[in-house]
């Protein structure tokens, strides 16, 4: 037994979203939205496509349209894969999904409530306080004093996959199980007990069955599959690529490392050269000075024999010979 993959928007909206299924979405949407203790009784599901207010403005579709028996609306996208500006356009679909309730001449007390529930096959919300919430919602809030809008009537929600890791066994609540089953159905080879013990989560299992696809749908559903694949190729590439690029930064930063070692070794070297230097001529002056001390002192002394000689009447010829000094310096005496 086989199960279409619901991470795709084909078979996502094929399991949630006809009118066939609609007891499928009222459980689905039970489970994983806080409607403050309010229980969807009925709901209906309307046309995906989202004409803009303004004529040249941008059209969207969704996923999954339904308004509940009070008046909500819900959109609703099974996102595979993170794009750019994906988080900006979930505020977009939801924005437009409420400003286009109200027709030419309507009161703004006629809005209601709006919801955008996006279901994502990657990890929206990086926030380390988030890091273990698989399901999140986000409302109007004064930051200060965390207090909610008293006119609340937008709310985001989203259900990321790649955060449950909650095994059969350990599957408690129904949002449990149909996050499992929206994550799981594409692996599954035969209907988990867990499952198939609720009337709903077993006749998503009965659509999902590839038994019961046409033949049509059998193409779609495979085209699907090979986009999933492929996307999951590059996914993999793209992530393969940022990885060397880290590595080759990593190995940039070692070579700019080295090389100011290097550096700062070559000036440490050329400082230790200029001290040698600065020492040998220190020691070079010291000896100078040295030199000149014991050159004066001979002199002095010279200078002192020579006059003794000269007091003792011995021949200037003979004090020449004797202290190496000349005439003009002994005559001065």
């Amino acid at each position: 037994m086989q199960f279409i993959d619901v991470r795709t928007d084909f078979a996502f909206k094929k399991v949630f979203g006809s009118e066939e299924s609609k007891d499928i979405l009222l459980s689905f949407l039970n489970a994983v939205l806080d409607l403050d203790g309010h229980f969807i009784t009925d709901l209906t599901i309307v046309n995906p496509y989202q004409v803009p207010l303004v004529e040249g403005l941008k059209e969207t579709y969704v996923d999954i349209k339904a308004r509940l028996e009070n008046g909500t609306t819900v959109i609703i996208e099974m996102q595979a894969y993170n794009q750019g500006g994906f988080g900006k356009r979930v505020q977009s679909n939801l924005a437009k999904a409420y400003s286009t309730q109200l027709q030419s001449g309507d009161k703004y007390i006629k809005h209601n409530p709006t919801i955008a529930l996006t279901i994502t096959d990657f990890v929206m919300l990086t926030d380390e306080k988030l890091k273990s919430s698989v399901i999140t919602s986000f409302k109007f809030m004064e930051t200060s004093q965390l207090v909610l809008f008293p006119y609340n009537e937008l709310e985001i929600v989203f259900v990321e996959l790649p955060k449950f890791h909650k095994t059969e066994s350990e599957l408690s609540s129904m949002a449990d199980k149909w996050i499992y089953f929206i994550k799981q159905a594409g692996h599954l080879t035969a209907i988990p007990q867990s499952l198939a013990e609720d009337e709903t989560l077993n006749h998503a299992l009965e659509v999902a069955n590839l038994a019961c696809l046409t033949p049509s749908e059998l193409e779609i559903h495979d085209k699907k599959m090979r986009w999933l694949a492929d996307q999951e190729e590059l996914q993999a590439e793209r992530k393969a690529n940022r990885e060397r690029l880290v590595q080759l930064k990593a190995k940039e930063q070692t070579i700019e490392a080295k090389e100011q070692a290097i550096e700062a070794k070559e000036q440490a070297i050329e400082a230790e050269k200029q001290a040698i230097e600065a020492k040998e001529q220190a020691i070079e002056a010291e000896k100078q000075a040295a030199i000149e001390k014991v050159a004066k002192a001979e002199s002095i002394t010279k200078l002192q024999i020579a006059k003794q000689m000269l007091q003792a009447k011995i021949d200037l010829t003979l004090i020449m010979q004797m202290t190496g000094l000349d005439e003009a310096s002994i005559k001065k005496l």
